[in-house]
């Protein structure tokens, strides 16, 4: 009875230990077996199990697992398997990995297991034996293997491409060209058995393809393919779907453009005409999906003769069809890109789109309301028209400042959809200086804006809108030469019945100010960081980081502001974005608005306690930037010097802040620049870079510029030397602040006393009206005549040759100032000793 309870007792653990050992389990699995044995050593089931344990050590891990997945189907051993590889998956074995892989793609069992497919996904992503194992495959029969893993699901489908794009997996590039044809070709057939493609498989591979290289497509791609591609747009299907379609539809459209117009206008043109609700739907979807990628051709069709009017009959009459009018309001709303077509909705769906206000559910009233919006806003910045434009009515009586509430109210309610549509009209209904206003004033409004950043809702959608509705309040006039007043004047008089010439006193500076101010008391930059945080630092868009900059630009302009924005993580903030514009063609625009925001914000705040460790050095090449020439884009006019004035400011507060230790930093990668805008012509310009010079003296390196005896060092003293001699107090001042640091050094002197009048132009600095200027040339006069060596003598005589001991007592009589007294005395003893 006892060796009866023992061996059913080593038979349940041996089982037990196969299982352990199976999920990875080993040492448990082994303690089971041991036990197992002790109880019944010659059972038959205990000698397979050790058996069995014995040949999977010799086994990977991971070929074990696969085994046991693809056996027992239980998903806890597929997870098992699968979170090992995406641990370890880039450093499997070339025989594992391709082992791995035919276990899970001749699967049968594992029909329609979502874990089998991220694995395989996971293996043809990471490895480059499962790459290659299945390029082998492929090369023996494409179709049959592309249909085995196509069917596996998303993931696997998807990595065939990965597989075809990767020249390392084939053995010469002919072929891969050539079976990258093939698996195109695969993916298009399944795209037309299955129409629409509504799980959206094929689609993926097909725009993932196209978006790589196109080129290789464009004779595959016929009108029957292209028109499944539009019918892919309806608005029906999810984003993902859509997305993809519109990827390769856009891939297309720069491939063959003329072909694309032809068949687009072909399509839209025949399911218009056919007026079922159906074929509206995808002919409005469509439409709304080209208008972005080929807004010519796009508008070009929206405005055929009768197209327009002949529209607002036919929504009469599918009045009852929800999806058609949903379908035709994206459609009009895309149709708003053009100035023409927004004047032709404006003159004919004016008075339907009122009755959407009115009568329809939340969705079609807000998308009704955006339409509205669109086709009464201002015309856009770049064309000129002054924001005090005249708001126009409408047949209904209604004006934007009868929307503004309405979508301010739907901005309030709590459905992401309704939100969106009130931020993508407010953001053009902003662009007035009253409706500005009018929502600065509302806190309830702005708390609710800036708190539209729940990534499990937040869209680009959201984020454009948003980003526009703030940099409209925040933005300033820009300051114009008056070359450029005169132009602007002009313009305004050619269009005399368009626009006024006046703009509107609430857009002027203060306005701006004291808006930007609200926004800032109610948590603009913490809704600007969050934002980056959760949506853009992973999708970047170089629109939505360009209108954040401005934002940051905008409410760095007040000097009370600098300091709640740096506290805030306004300077992280940009330093982020910049890095995200490093790798962008022609970042240099947006490189210099996040310059720029950053030097106003160094200039008024403590470097010190406003950055960390790692931000001491990022803000550097920024500020750097601004003061190189070469940066700018002198197309639209003159360059504007403030943000070089403001980066020269930045850079002098790091450098006072002893404890930052910029300076050598900024000695090596900025002084020439430095040294050419102390020639500036611009006052302020020559007085800011005088006094970087100045702070930068304080550095070993800062003085080896002036006194290594070399030439260039020579010039740059004389520089110095004719700049004490400047109109301006504060250049005179800084100039010689400088050389009072560098007279301690002989090289210094000599390179004075060889100058002409270079020892006269200290003396007068002695007799400067100002206490500072007085001070500093004392100083220099003082190290000049206490220099040791063969030039002491040399320095007293040229110093007494131009009446210095009369101008030092001079000085003496006329001075209050102790430290002048002091260094004065000193010197004078020196010249009658």
């Amino acid at each position: 009875m006892s060796e009866s309870r023992d061996a059913s007792r080593a038979v349940q653990l041996a089982r037990q230990a196969i299982t352990l050992v199976s999920s990875g389990k080993s040492e448990e699995g082994s303690r089971a077996l041991r036990e197992a044995a002790s109880l019944a050593p010659e059972n038959k089931e205990v000698k397979a199990a050790f058996a069995r344990i014995q040949a999977d050590n010799s086994t990977h891990v991971l070929i074990t697992l696969c085994q046991k997945f693809a056996e027992d189907q239980e998903d806890a051993i597929g997870n098992e398997a699968l979170k090992y590889l995406q641990a370890n998956g880039s450093g499997l074995p070339a025989s594992t990995a391709e082992q791995c892989t035919h276990l899970m793609i001749h699967a049968q069992d594992l029909q329609e297991s979502v874990i089998r497919d991220d694995i395989v996904s996971s293996l043809l992503k990471q490895c480059l034996a499962a790459r290659a194992y299945l390029a082998k495959q492929l090369h023996g029969t494409v179709t049959g293997v592309f249909e085995e893993v196509y069917a596996i699901g998303d993931g696997s489908a998807i990595a065939m491409t990965t597989v075809v794009l990767d020249p390392a997996a084939w053995s010469e590039e002919s072929v891969r060209d050539h079976f990258e044809k093939d698996v195109f070709q695969l993916f298009l057939a399944k795209l037309m058995e299955c129409g629409t493609d509504y799980d959206g498989r094929a689609m993926k591979g097909i725009s993932r393809l196209m978006a790589v290289n196109p080129e290789k497509f464009q004779d595959l791609i016929d009108e029957e393919i292209f028109e499944t591609f539009l019918l892919a747009l309806d608005n029906r299907l999810n984003v993902e779907i859509r997305s993809q379609a519109t990827l390769a539809t856009a891939k297309y459209f720069e491939l063959s453009r003329e072909k694309a117009q032809a068949f687009t206008s072909n399509f839209v043109a025949k399911r218009v005409a056919l007026q079922t609700s159906n074929d509206l739907i995808v002919a409005f979807s469509a439409a709304a999906a080209v208008f972005p990628i080929a807004p010519s051709m796009a508008s070009a069709l929206f405005l055929t003769h009768g197209f327009v009017p002949s529209l607002v009959l036919l929504l009469e009459k599918k009045a009852k069809s929800p999806k058609v009018m949903r379908a035709a309001l994206d459609m009009l709303n895309a149709a708003c890109i053009d100035g023409t077509c927004r004047e032709s909705i404006s003159k004919n769906c004016s008075g339907w789109l009122h009755k959407m206000v009115e009568d329809a559910d939340t969705q079609r009233r807000g998308e009704a309301l955006v339409i509205l919006a669109k086709t009464r806003s201002p015309v856009d910045r770049e064309n000129g028209a002054p924001n005090g434009a005249q708001v126009e009515e409408v047949a209904s009586g209604t004006t934007r400042l009868e929307i503004v509430p309405m979508l301010r109210n739907m901005l309030l309610e709590p459905d992401s959809a309704t939100q969106r549509n009130a931020v993508e009209g407010l953001a053009y209904t902003s662009m007035k200086p009253k409706v500005k206003e009018d929502l600065c004033k509302d806190i309830e409004f702005l708390e609710k804006l800036l708190h539209l950043s729940d990534p499990s809702t937040i869209n680009a959608t959201t984020v454009f809108g948003s980003l526009t509705l703030i940099d409209n309040l925040t933005r300033y006039l820009p300051h114009l030469s008056e070359e450029q007043k005169r132009m602007a004047q002009l313009k305004a008089y050619a269009n005399a019945s368009k626009d006024s010439t006046k703009l509107d006193h609430l857009d002027d500076d203060s306005h701006v100010d004291n808006r930007c101010r609200i926004l800032l008391q109610v948590g603009a930059v913490p809704y600007l960081v969050t934002l980056h945080k959760t949506f853009l630092s992973s999708r970047p868009s170089q629109v939505s980081l360009g209108l954040l900059t401005n934002i940051m630009l905008s409410l760095s302009r007040t000097p009370t502001s600098r300091g709640v924005i740096a506290q805030q993580g306004g300077i992280p903030l940009l330093l982020q974005i910049y890095k995200q514009f490093s790798s962008v063609i022609e970042p240099q625009k947006v490189h210099q608005l996040i310059a720029h925001a950053l030097a106003r914000i160094l200039i008024s705040v403590d470097p010190g306690l406003a950055l960390g460790s790692r931000s001491r050095s990022s803000v550097l090449p920024p500020l750097i930037s601004l003061l190189d020439d070469s940066t700018f884009n002198f197309s639209d006019g003159p360059r504007d010097l403030l943000p070089t004035f403001e980066a020269l400011l930045a850079l002098t507060n790091l450098v006072s802040n002893p404890g930052l230790d910029t300076a050598p930093e900024i000695i090596r990668f900025a002084f020439e620049k430095i040294e050419a805008l102390l020639l500036s012509s611009n006052v302020l310009l020559r007085r800011a870079a005088t006094e970087l010079v100045c702070n930068l003296m304080t550095a070993p390196a800062g003085i080896e510029k002036f006194a290594d005896g070399s030439r260039a060092a020579t010039r740059r003293l004389h520089i110095l030397v004719a700049l004490t001699d400047a109109e301006d107090v504060a250049t005179r001042r800084a100039a010689g602040g400088a050389l009072a640091m560098a007279t301690d050094f002989a090289d210094v002197v000599d390179a004075i006393l060889k100058r002409d009048r270079g020892v006269e132009i200290l003396l007068r600095l002695c007799e400067d009206e100002d206490a500072g200027c007085m001070h500093r040339g004392v100083v220099c006069i003082r190290n000049i005549v206490l220099v040791e060596g063969l030039m002491n003598e040399k320095s007293k005589e040229e110093v007494k040759k131009i009446d210095g001991v009369e101008i030092l007592k001079g000085v003496l009589r006329n001075s209050k100032d102790q430290a002048v007294l002091e260094v004065g005395v000193e010197a004078l003893k020196n010249l009658v000793s």
